[in-house]
Formats: C-alpha cells, sequence, structure tokens
C-alpha cells in the first residue's frame, strides 16, 4: 500500500516530541504538507529541524489548552485537510489526592483543545467535502487506571465526542476516528520510567518489563509501544485509504484490552 499524502495539510498539535513529533514525521514522509505545533516557539523551531528532511514542515506556537491558544492557531491555520488533537498531558495521582484544579487542567489540555479545534476546522472539511480528524485517545479510555482516573476520564470523553462528530459527517468523505494507544515509549513515559527506576535502583529496561508485568499485565506484546507504531496507525487512519474507517475507536495498544470489540 502507497500513502499519499501529497497536496494535503495536516496539522498535529503537541507535536515538538513523543507521539506527535512521530505523526508529523510519518505525514511528511508521506508527502503531506506538515504543520507542526507547540507551545513555545523554540520547541517548534528545534522540532522543524528535526523533521526537515522527512519532507515539507512549517510550525505554529500556540497553546491549544487554552481558548486564546486555538484562537491564535486558527488565525494563522484557517483551513487543513487533516487535524490530528495529540496534545495530551498525564500524571499518577491518588484519587483523593487530586484537587478539582488538576481536574479541570487534564480536561482542558486533553479535551477542550480538540474540541475547540475541531469545532474551527471541521466545518471547512465538510464544505470541501474532504478532511480527517484523529483523536489520539488511550486504552486508558476503556481501562481507567486506578493510579490517574482523571486522565481516562479524559480519554473516554475523546472517544465520546470522536464518534458525535462522526455523526455529523454522514454521507461526506470526511471521516473522524480515534486512535487508543497503549503504554507507549514517548519522552514522557521514558522519564517517568526513569524514575520509577531511580526509586527502585533498577534499569530503565528492567522497570519497563516490571511496569508492563505489574501494571498492564493483559498486555499480547508485554512491552512498551514504539512512538512509530503509533504514529503508523494514525497516518493510515489519515489517509484516502482509510476512506471506509468513520466513527471507530482504533485499538494500538497490544491487544491489552481484553475484549472482542
Amino acid at each position: 500500500m502507497n500513502i499519499d499524502l501529497s497536496g494535503k495539510t495536516a496539522l498535529v498539535t503537541g507535536s515538538t516530541s513523543g507521539i506527535g513529533h512521530a505523526i508529523a514525521k510519518g505525514f511528511a514522509e508521506a508527502g503531506a504538507d506538515v504543520l507542526v505545533n507547540g507551545r513555545t516557539q523554540s520547541r517548534v523551531d528545534e522540532a522543524i529541524v528535526k523533521l526537515s528532511s522527512a519532507g515539507k514542515v512549517r510550525g505554529i506556537a500556540a497553546d491549544v489548552s487554552t481558548a486564546e491558544g486555538c484562537k491564535v492557531l486558527l488565525a494563522a491555520v484557517p483551513d487543513v485537510d487533516i487535524l490530528v488533537n495529540n496534545t495530551g498531558i498525564f500524571e499518577p495521582k491518588d484519587f483523593f489526592d487530586i484537587p478539582d484544579e488538576d481536574w479541570t487542567r487534564l480536561f482542558n489540555v486533553n479535551v477542550m483543545s480538540g474540541i475547540r479545534l475541531s469545532r474551527g476546522y471541521m466545518p471547512g472539511m465538510l464544505k470541501r467535502d474532504w478532511g480527517r480528524i484523529v483523536f489520539i485517545a488511550s486504552e486508558s479510555a476503556l481501562m481507567i487506571p486506578k493510579e490517574m482516573i482523571h486522565y481516562g476520564m479524559t480519554k473516554t470523553a475523546q472517544l465520546a465526542i470522536s464518534r458525535g462528530l462522526a455523526e455529523l459527517t454522514r454521507g461526506t468523505a470526511v471521516t473522524v476516528n480515534a486512535v487508543m494507544p497503549g503504554p507507549t515509549m514517548s519522552e514522557g513515559v521514558k522519564t517517568f520510567v526513569q524514575d520509577l527506576a531511580k526509586q527502585n535502583g533498577q534499569s530503565v529496561d528492567t522497570d519497563a518489563a516490571n511496569f508492563i508485568r505489574e501494571h498492564r499485565p493483559t498486555s499480547l506484546i508485554q512491552r512498551f509501544a514504539s512512538v512509530d507504531e503509533i504514529a503508523n496507525m494514525v497516518v493510515y487512519v489519515a489517509s484516502k485509504q482509510a476512506s471506509a474507517t468513520n466513527g471507530a475507536a482504533l485499538r494500538a495498544e497490544g491487544g491489552l484490552v481484553p475484549t472482542i470489540a
């Protein structure tokens, strides 16, 4: 299968590192005109340099966790063909220690960013009768982690929003889907695992394996996925070849969720 996104403009939020960076790279390699987004211009500039050999890449600094940041982004880039709502944060914290401010902060970053940008870009996609919106959710949307219930809540919300938006595309060539990664060795997760390793006096590889075995025992691949493995799924979902995939919550979680559907 030859995925060709030439002539398409793709915006990936939170793409200066991690899964978003890998998705941006995949889009660029497939021929898309890629827009990298991050909160600071310095991080955006660094990401553009790293991605320059992959293809057409430009960037816009905007904090999409705020309404004002989304307005800045929409004003700078009024139309896109592909929107990947990737921006997200997580934090392990006992439920009884999570204040209201943390619930609101995670909701604004993980959920409202995608709502605001989809509201801004989807009408143009419908008018042109082609477009792709992809929410980067998580297996935590289905298997709420007891160590970060507020994070799981935001990921479940993303599934509801993506399915609801897909209902608005009926009879068009616009699709809206969610991709659910499992434990993925992004920069943020690597830091998390490194901190655990220091606390436990073990190597990073050992602690990563222990984390999967102890905290995600249902995983079939029994390891963290790479960011490129997640990006591969997203690039396909955004392609012309995925035209019959709409309103779906697609798993890239290594078989961690022990259900058929």
